[in-house]
């Protein structure tokens, strides 16, 4: 079953694999070099599909100083038209949609045809913005119907505000068919977000629409700090365990694999669509080589529910 039936039926056990285009001040040669690598790692998986990240500068959302330095990527859709056609998986081409003009998104929207997509709102409020969200989904309507559409879901804003579930619900009205979380670190959180959406799908006699959530190894503290800086709630008792632990990459492999264990567990007993997606922006090896092993864990995870 391809990756759009999947998402059409509200399937369960959709896998997908995410990554970050190159860096635009790339040459060619090199794009090319790191696309051959992505899909020689990328093709024996067997996920269901490959996000591709569309990054924002994301400055506006918080007073504390970026770890990273901001550095512009490749447009998602350039990467997968241009260097990853050889690639036979499904792309979930992500869109930040503030970032485009009208006439830029429209013309996004007819190049991605048939295929899936996900969009993305501002990081804040006071990002200033050329397109909103709402009118990303009036543009889709309007110009390619045929778009199967994703949101964004942030069980981390659940824990504060309550409300993440009639977020969803608004966005299915919109036309979302999908959801894909920011990554989990905090199971709480996610489990919260799930029995609450859960529950107002059983009231209003509305059926679950796939909830894909996202999980990454974390391999060194300083990618713990911009995992924070991001916004990913990461429990404390956790964050003590990683910092302290004498291999960081393992220990946060071993978080992974008991989190999305549990929120399996948990969505099997209420029938809850869920999903995961397996996030790889690092370009260390041996954190490359943790994802994909996390992708396998995953999908053993899966086939042994369906049993």
């Amino acid at each position: 079953m391809t990756l759009r039936n999947k998402i059409l039926n509200r399937e369960a056990g959709i896998v997908l694999y995410g990554i970050t285009p190159p860096k635009a001040n790339h040459p060619p040669e090199k794009i090319a070099e790191i696309a051959a690598l992505q899909i020689e790692r990328i093709a024996p998986l067997g996920v269901d599909g490959l996000v591709l990240y569309d990054i924002q500068d994301e400055a506006d959302r918080t007073d504390v100083t970026r770890p990273f330095p901001f550095l512009a990527t490749l447009d998602p859709l350039v990467y997968s038209h241009d260097y990853l056609v050889a690639l036979d998986v499904p792309k979930i081409n992500y869109r930040c949609v503030g970032k485009y003009s009208p006439d830029v998104f429209r013309a996004d929207l007819a190049a991605m045809a048939d295929g899936v997509s996900v969009f993305v709102g501002a990081a804040s409020r006071e990002q200033q913005v050329a397109l909103t969200v709402a009118q990303a989904y009036a543009l889709r309507r309007e110009t390619n119907p045929n778009l199967l559409v994703g949101g964004v879901a942030i069980p981390e804003r659940h824990l504060v505000k309550h409300d993440e579930h009639i977020r969803v619900a608004n966005k299915v009205a919109e036309g979302c068919s999908f959801f894909v979380t920011q990554c989990v670190y905090n199971v709480e959180a996610a489990k919260n977000f799930l029995s609450d959406y859960y529950y107002a799908c059983q009231k209003s006699g509305t059926p679950m629409v796939p909830i894909i959530f996202t999980i990454t190894p974390c391999g060194s503290v300083k990618t713990l700090e911009f995992m924070k800086w991001l916004g990913i709630s990461i429990p404390k008792w956790l964050e003590n365990d990683l910092v302290h632990s004498g291999d960081i990459l393992a220990e946060s492999l071993d978080a992974c694999r008991g989190i999305f264990s549990e929120l399996l567990s948990f969505a099997s007993e209420k029938h809850i669509p869920i999903g995961c997606n397996v996030e790889s922006v690092a370009i260390r090896k041996d954190e490359i080589e943790a994802s994909l092993q996390l992708v396998r864990d995953v999908q053993a995870m899966f086939e042994k529910h369906s049993q």
